[in-house]
């Protein structure tokens, strides 16, 4: 590990992301292999716990883990998922603890159907994020898929809503944030519910 962390700090964030994401799954939100999950163990330096690339996210364990760095690269053995430097840009940026990547269904299609924004406004479920239920009009961004995560990230960074703590990547799936995994799921979930919501409107 590192100076200031353990094997068993690892293990430990190992535990909290695969019950997060046998949860996901469940919802058949993280199909097969799809999906990541990640949770910030120090800050300084940035330092996060990633699921490892290529493993059924309803049957990780909580070895299936692996810690990197703000760059999202492995620090010891191990391979992280494909995105984990998206994530660890998204904890950079928005001061997240945790961050959810799910392939859901309602975010792929409303990502092809509104390039430019998914306009949520007069809804109760807004107050899951932290908004008021009316009165108040939120965009949750959409943007373009690369498979470059730098040129993600600067997309994200670019779109980014302050007040959703979420972007969807076009033709990809979603991105959720929160400051521990706990809310991290809530905010998934509520996101979600929403583009459902929308996605039954049209």
């Amino acid at each position: 590990m590192t100076a200031d962390l353990t094997a068993s700090d690892l293990e430990e964030a190992g535990a909290v992301l695969a019950a997060e994401a046998a949860r996901f799954a469940s919802f058949g939100w993280m199909r097969g292999t799809s999906g990541n999950l990640s949770v910030v163990l120090t800050r300084d330096p940035l330092r996060l716990a990633v699921t490892a690339s290529g493993h059924d996210k309803g049957e990780l364990t909580p070895a299936d883990v692996v810690l990197v760095d703000g760059n999202g690269a492995a620090v010891h053995e191990g391979k992280p998922s494909a995105e984990a430097e998206l994530h660890a840009r998204v904890a950079a940026l928005t001061g997240a603890g945790a961050v959810v990547h799910v392939h859901t269904v309602a975010s792929v299609a409303l990502g092809h159907r509104h390039p430019g924004g998914i306009v949520f406004k007069d809804i109760e479920m807004l107050k899951g994020v932290g908004q008021p239920a009316h009165d108040v009009e939120v965009t949750l961004p959409v943007i373009a898929n690369s498979q470059d995560m730098k040129v993600l990230g600067d997309r994200l960074e670019a779109a980014r809503e302050p007040r959703m703590p979420a972007v969807v990547v076009a033709g990809h799936g979603l991105y959720v944030w929160g400051d521990t995994p706990r809310q991290a799921r809530h905010h998934t979930e509520v996101v979600e519910w929403l583009l459902e919501l929308e996605l039954t409107r049209r």
